[in-house]
C-alpha cells in the first residue's frame, strides 16, 4: 500500500489546520491535508517553507525543519540530518525560498524522509510552477 502522504496526495503529510491551500481539498484524513494533486501537495509544502522565511525569518534547513516537524513529533534531528544528506544542502547554509536549484532538492527530500520513498521529479518541478507562479503576480 501506499504511504499515507502519497495516498493523500500530500507529501509533506502537512497537518490540519486553519489555513486553505491552493488544490487543497475536504480532508477525509482526521490528521492531514488532502490535496486534489501531487502537484498541489508540492505547492503546499513550497508555499509553506516560503512562509517560514518570509513571515518567521527562517532562512536554515535546520530552522525550517525544526518548525516544521518539531521534537514534541518527530526525531528532529535525525530529519535534518538525512534531509541535508539527501539535498546537499548544509543545515545552516542560509536558503532563499524563491530559488529553484536549493528548493526543489530540499522539497524532494523532504518528501522522501515523510513517506520513505523516492519522490517523482515530475511532480516536485509541476508543484514548483504552481508555487512560482502564484507568489510572482
Amino acid at each position: 500500500m501506499k504511504p499515507r502522504g502519497l495516498r493523500n496526495n500530500n507529501p509533506g503529510n502537512i497537518r490540519r489546520s486553519d489555513t486553505l491551500y491552493v488544490g487543497e481539498k475536504e480532508s477525509t484524513d482526521p490528521e492531514f491535508k488532502q490535496f486534489t494533486s501531487m502537484a498541489y501537495g508540492y505547492r503546499a509544502m513550497f508555499m509553506l517553507l516560503y512562509t517560514y522565511q518570509v513571515r518567521y525569518g527562517l532562512n536554515t534547513l535546520q530552522s525550517m525543519i525544526a518548525r516544521y516537524a518539531p521534537e514534541s513529533e518527530n526525531n528532529t534531528s535525525n530529519y535534518i540530518r538525512q534531509v541535508s544528506a539527501w539535498s546537499g544542502i548544509d543545515p545552516n547554509s542560509r536558503l532563499t525560498t524563491t530559488n529553484r536549484d536549493t528548493m526543489i532538492p530540499l522539497v524532494s527530500a523532504m518528501s522522501r524522509f515523510e513517506n520513505g520513498v523516492p519522490s517523482v521529479p515530475q511532480e516536485v518541478e509541476q508543484g514548483w510552477g504552481l508555487f512560482i507562479a502564484d507568489i510572482q503576480k
